[in-house]
């Protein structure tokens, strides 16, 4: 009996002695122990950056659409579905890379296309306007150095001027209904709404300037119809606008400038 008892005191610290041995080999091994990420996020790779876009092209953002694009570039939509083969203009991707430039354009470094314009090629004065003398320019002070004139595509208080970064244009008041008149002879080559402008015209005067038009109620014009000055185009009104008023811009390669700088004196 006094035997047995020993055999298993003796086994039990032969066991204990084992284990110990075990567990300090464990704890002394250089092999961390693996470590498995079960939470389905894994790790994040981060690619390589995109290359810049050449002149003339331009990638697509987050919440761009092709119609703002073409408006910041100063071209056609239709322009600019056609050169990228775009069938529906709805339909574009991000960091899909568009041209925004006609081909065979001279594109300066800052990507928007740069042609000439001819001197005296657009001129807009009201229709019942006396002569001009000559030497004095029918607009503003840039309007004999561009050839651009523009008359006032509608009358009424100034409710904001421009600023470059609160505000593209100048916004002006008035009664709904209100005809508001092409500011120069050109092409029509945007027709509807779009977000921030509400029910926009856009017309273009030359491959460097347009007038968008912005706010209105009831448009009176289709896309691509050539249009004169003074001709009316579209109604006074409040859409996408908390008031009624028509926010007017001129861009000059698609960068907006002061629409001051082209109208005469109201």
């Amino acid at each position: 009996m006094t035997t047995s008892i020993r055999s298993s005191r003796g086994g039990l610290l032969a066991l204990t002695a084992l284990l110990s041995a075990l567990l300090a080999a464990c704890a002394s091994s250089p092999m961390p122990a693996p470590v498995v990420d079960r939470t389905g996020r894994g790790t994040t790779i981060t690619g390589a950056p995109l290359a810049p876009v050449q002149p003339g092209f331009y990638r697509v953002k987050r919440g761009d659409t092709l119609y703002r694009i073409a408006l910041e570039h100063g071209q056609s939509y239709r322009d600019v579905a056609a050169w990228n083969n775009i069938t529906n203009p709805a339909q574009i991707e991000v960091d899909q890379v568009l041209r925004v430039a006609p081909p065979g354009a001279s594109v300066a470094s800052s990507g928007v296309s740069s042609m000439p314009v001819t001197p005296g090629t657009v001129e807009a004065r009201p229709i019942d306007a006396p002569p001009v003398a000559s030497g004095e320019p029918a607009g503003g002070s840039a309007a004999a150095s561009t050839g651009l004139s523009l008359s006032w595509p509608v009358k009424g208080p100034m409710l904001a001027r421009f600023d470059d970064k609160a505000n593209k244009g100048i916004d002006i008041g008035g009664t709904r209904g209100t005809p508001i008149l092409a500011a120069a002879d050109g092409r029509v080559i945007h027709v509807g709404p779009l977000r921030g402008y509400g029910n926009l015209v856009i017309i273009k005067h030359d491959d460097t300037y347009l007038t968008a038009y912005g706010n209105n109620d009831q448009v009176v014009v289709t896309e691509q119809a050539a249009v004169r000055k003074g001709q009316k185009i579209a109604e006074m009104g409040s859409s996408d606008s908390d008031r009624v008023k028509l926010h007017f811009e001129v861009r000059q390669n698609g960068k907006p400038i002061d629409p001051m700088r082209f109208l005469p004196p109201q």
